[in-house]
């Protein structure tokens, strides 16, 4: 058999190192991808258990929310309540948002650290950055505490997502911190989440 050149030997064999790394590499990204090592709660945007559920008396899931929590009426907090909550809990974030908005995902709501011995909240929650016995308020994306209801452009309906979740801490954070703030705080302390939608057009 004829033997190869020394410099067609030295090619293949960095042909052969790198096909090796290769797979190494391809290895290391498809096993977390898998589920490997990963956490269920690392994330506000990870599976979580779903044990707990959340509704409002105002409005059911996917039905028009009231005007009388809008721009367009009083512009209150709708009540809502929650049930099946895990063991374990020391505090619930609730996150109100609308991802239909044109500039990309509005915020109308931030509420941390509410009590875990709460089963709900009342209509109506004051616009004041700390509520006793309810819990503590960040900042909307209209630049205020507290709820500020839908006040969608005239056109499709859009939606609104209530969001609870069940912690294993309290955040302890100041009042008027974004929901990103809040979401980098609870990431991996997810017990439990729950979400119910309604709507709203003009």
């Amino acid at each position: 058999m004829k033997k190869l050149p020394s410099c067609v030997q030295i090619d293949l064999n960095m042909i052969h190192k790198r096909l090796i790394l290769l797979v190494i590499t391809t290895l290391v990204f498809l096993i977390p991808a898998a589920g490997c090592g990963l956490s269920p709660a690392a994330s506000p945007e990870g599976e979580t258990d779903m044990s707990i559920q959340v509704s409002s008396t105002a409005f059911a899931e996917g039905d028009i929310i009231p005007k009388v929590y809008t721009c367009d009426g009083k512009d209150i907090s709708p009540p809502l309540n929650w049930s099946g909550v895990p063991d374990g809990t020391r505090s619930f974030v609730l996150i109100s948002d609308d991802p239909d908005a044109p500039v990309g995902t509005w915020v109308h709501w931030v509420l941390f650290d509410i009590p875990a011995d709460l089963s709900g909240l009342p209509e109506g929650v004051p616009k004041s950055p700390s509520v006793a016995g309810v819990g503590t308020q960040g900042s909307n994306d209209f630049g205020k505490t507290g709820y500020n209801g839908p006040c969608p452009p005239r056109g499709k309906p859009h939606r609104y997502f209530f969001k609870l979740y069940a912690l294993d801490i309290e955040l302890h954070l100041e009042p008027d911190v974004t929901k990103a703030a809040v979401e980098k705080a609870m990431g991996g302390h997810i017990l439990s989440e729950s979400q119910v939608v309604g709507k709203y057009g003009r």
